[in-house]
């Protein structure tokens, strides 16, 4: 993994109950998501398994160690944020929220 101390991404809420990792990142728009996100992806080494788009939100299903967990981003915002898939990805959400700290 990359080290995460020079990374410019960090933990903006976990919610355990409502399973989503709110994160702090850079801005960005509709066409910088992407890039964004896969900086995001680099530093936590996963992967995109695949990508969905609409008018105004990015999902993507990623792997993480293999746990599979939706990246959601909405570019009005420029809010980024993951989130748990199951009740058993919980600790894995809990897990990445502790590298972004």
């Amino acid at each position: 993994m990359t080290p995460l101390k020079s990374q410019p991404f960090s933990v903006r809420q976990l919610d355990l109950n409502a399973r989503y990792l709110s994160i702090i990142s850079p801005d960005f728009d509709f066409d910088s998501f992407d890039s964004v996100a896969l900086q995001l992806l680099k530093t936590l080494d996963a992967t995109v398994i695949e990508k969905e788009c609409s008018a105004d939100l990015h999902i993507w299903l990623v792997d993480f160690e293999g746990c599979r967990l939706l990246l959601k981003g909405e570019h009005y915002s420029s809010t980024l944020w993951l989130e748990a898939m199951s009740e058993d990805d919980l600790d894995t959400l809990a897990f990445v929220a502790g590298l972004l700290n």
